[in-house]
């Protein structure tokens, strides 16, 4: 049976949706899972998602990178603190969730959290990361984390690119030659009026917005081929998701 190692773009809360395309996608033991983050925030059943990918930890060789979403969650789960950003942002749904949680389920939620990657990099040198880094010497140069699950301009300087601009050319942007491929979430591609996953560069973004209208997609990292969701609205149709 053939190892191959799996891509999964931003969750949000859609549980039905990941469901549904670890079917399309038919995982196998075999495979690697590498989750880019944002699993919470968006449609209303955060729990179920993570109460999945715990069991899944326990049959596949899954890696759970940090979202900012997470990230915002674990610091209400530790601190209680109000934020009226979160809360708007998709922030509310996964609130009222985790109220109506046992303490029990609430800690075994939080550990996971505590536990998620910053990036990882695989033995061909292909970085997953949710959001990007800003130093130029890589992200085990930063000085702090949160360029890891905040930062846009990985993304952006890719989109900017001139197409004249050689990778041996010194306007050539330092980070993107760190890494043989990079996969990222955070920024949706529904922003480029995209719903499938997009390569620029060696940068591959695979949130297709999942938050929002689009699907939640699966990518085999080797051939190229992906797996989609149907559109989040259409399993959620009486929510609004991070929609408005």
């Amino acid at each position: 049976m053939s190892k191959r190692t799996l891509v999964i773009g931003d969750i949000h809360g859609g549980y039905k949706a990941l469901l549904q395309v670890l079917e399309k996608a038919d995982i196998k033991s075999t495979d690697k899972l590498i989750f880019l983050g944002d699993y919470v925030d968006g449609w209303s059943e955060p729990d179920k998602v993570i109460d999945l990918l715990l069991e899944l930890q326990q049959t596949h060789n899954c890696i759970f990178i940090r979202g900012n979403h997470d990230q915002l969650l674990t610091d209400w789960l530790l601190e209680k603190t109000d934020n009226p950003l979160w809360l708007q942002h998709g922030g509310q749904p996964t609130l009222d969730c985790y109220e109506r949680l046992s303490l029990e389920k609430i800690n075994t939620h939080l550990v996971f959290f505590q536990n998620l990657r910053n990036y990882y990099v695989d033995n061909s040198n292909r970085l997953f990361i949710h959001a990007g880094f800003t130093s130029l010497h890589g992200p085990e140069k930063e000085y702090h984390n949160t360029p890891f699950y905040w930062d846009r301009t990985l993304w952006e300087t890719a989109l900017a690119l001139d197409d004249r601009i050689a990778e041996t050319d010194a306007r050539f942007p330092k980070r993107l030659q760190l890494f043989s491929e990079i996969f990222i979430g955070h920024t949706p591609t529904l922003r480029i009026g995209k719903t499938e996953p997009v390569r620029v560069a060696n940068i591959t973004n695979v949130d297709t917005g999942a938050a929002f209208t689009g699907p939640l997609t699966v990518l085999d990292v080797e051939s190229g081929d992906f797996w989609q969701s149907s559109p989040l609205p259409e399993l959620y149709p009486n929510e609004k998701g991070r929609n408005g």
